[in-house]
Formats: C-alpha cells, sequence, structure tokens
C-alpha cells in the first residue's frame, strides 16, 4: 500500500501546520531552539556522543531534529557516522520540507547536503550521518525494528491529538529498543506520557519546557 503523504497549510508563510493533526510541526517561537533545548538537552546532548552512537525518533517530520542533532555531532568534532532512525506515518514531500526548513539558516550547510539527496523515504548516507527514516504506523513497524537507540526524541503530534502514538504499548515499545543507560525526551509533560514512560521501565523526571511550556519530559532506562 502506498505511503500516506503529510497533508499542510502553511502560517506565516513557513510554519506547516498539519491538517490531519491540526498542529504546528515546529514552535511558532523558535523550532530550532526548541528542538535543542528539548531533543539535545533532554538527552544530555552533545554530551554524551560517542561512536555509534544512534538516535530514534517518533515523527520525522520536516527533519528539523535530524539536522539539529547532525549539526551537533559535526560540531563536537565526532567523525564517525551518527545512525539517526526515524518512524514516520505521514511523510512530508521534499520541496515542503525545504520550504520548512528554510527559516533555519544557520542549518543551511547540513540541510542543502540533506536534501540534495533524500528522495523521502529510506535510508540516506551522507559521510557523518546513517539516516533511515521508517514509513508507515510505528505501532506496527517498531515491534520489528532490530535497532536499540541510545537516545530517544519522542516528537509525534499532540498526545491530546494524535494518542495513538503515545500509547502504553508504543512507549514500552521504546523501552525494548534502547541501549542500556539509554534516554528519552519529549517537549510534552502529560501525565498519562510521563505513567506511560515509567511503566515501561523509564526513571521520568519533569522538567523546564521550552518557551510557553511549562515543562517537559526526559526519561532513563531504569
Amino acid at each position: 500500500m502506498q505511503d500516506q503523504q503529510a497533508e499542510l497549510q502553511w502560517r506565516d508563510g513557513h510554519v506547516p501546520v498539519s491538517t490531519r493533526f491540526d498542529d504546528p510541526y515546529f514552535s511558532l517561537e523558535n523550532g530550532l531552539a526548541e528542538t535543542r533545548h528539548v531533543f539535545l538537552e533532554g538527552n544530555g546532548l552533545p554530551g554524551r556522543f560517542r561512536e555509534g552512537f544512534h538516535i530514534a525518533e517518533l515523527g520525522f517530520g520536516t527533519g528539523l531534529n535530524m539536522l539539529t542533532a547532525w549539526a551537533a555531532w559535526e560540531q563536537a568534532e565526532q567523525r564517525s557516522p551518527l545512525n539517526f532512525t526515524s518512524f514516520e506515518a505521514f511523510p512530508m514531500a521534499r520541496d515542503d520540507m525545504a520550504t520548512a526548513l528554510a527559516a533555519f539558516p544557520s542549518l543551511s550547510p547540513w540541510r542543502d547536503r540533506f536534501l540534495a539527496v533524500w528522495t523521502g523515504q529510506g535510508d540516506c548516507d551522507l559521510g557523518t550521518l546513517r539516516l533511515t527514516v521508517i514509513t508507515g504506523d510505528a505501532r506496527e513497524t517498531l515491534p520489528g525494528w532490530a535497532g536499540r537507540a541510545d537516545a530517544w526524541f519522542l516528537d509525534g503530534f499532540s498526545p491530546a491529538k494524535n494518542p495513538e502514538l503515545w500509547g502504553e504499548t508504543l512507549l514500552s515499545d521504546v523501552a525494548r529498543h534502547t541501549a542500556p543507560g539509554g534516554t528519552v525526551a519529549t517537549y510534552t509533560a502529560a501525565g498519562f506520557v510521563r505513567r506511560g514512560l515509567a511503566q515501561a521501565g523509564f526513571q521520568v523526571s519533569r522538567v523546564p519546557g521550552y518557551g510557553r511550556k511549562r515543562h517537559m519530559v526526559r526519561g532513563a532506562l531504569a
């Protein structure tokens, strides 16, 4: 069956909003700053980077999180490839990604290299980045994944609008695909997400969020 594509409308000309979930793909304040705060700092990065490090993500979206992590990897003078695996149900068209990512000119060296070879799904080898985007419902694709991540970026749409990506079973699958000492971070502090992560085996902390979001969550595999 052909993968379903992301359905978008644009806010302020550069912020993509999912019409399926009525939710923006990144912060209206500063998407790059939010990514650094939530997903890098929330996972102790770049301080934990080492050879063979593997990041996994729920929700590839525009690719902003991946590009931010890849930039931090290279800026930390890592020479080996960063492994990055993302699970995405509704992949965004390449041209829409380019439009969205144009809002972050500081990422242009990584954006341009990525978009030059990106076909919209599958694997992408960029020397210092080995990217795999697995399309389809993560509830079906994650259980069969053979990898284990050192850090997870949980970046699905709002739990209130996309609860399927925050269910207990899926969060348990996240834990099962986390390496010893691995971590998880997400922008939401919803109670049922915290409880689901804790039940899956993470030691969960509620910490200050980015911008108007008072809290976010990070966790470490117990």
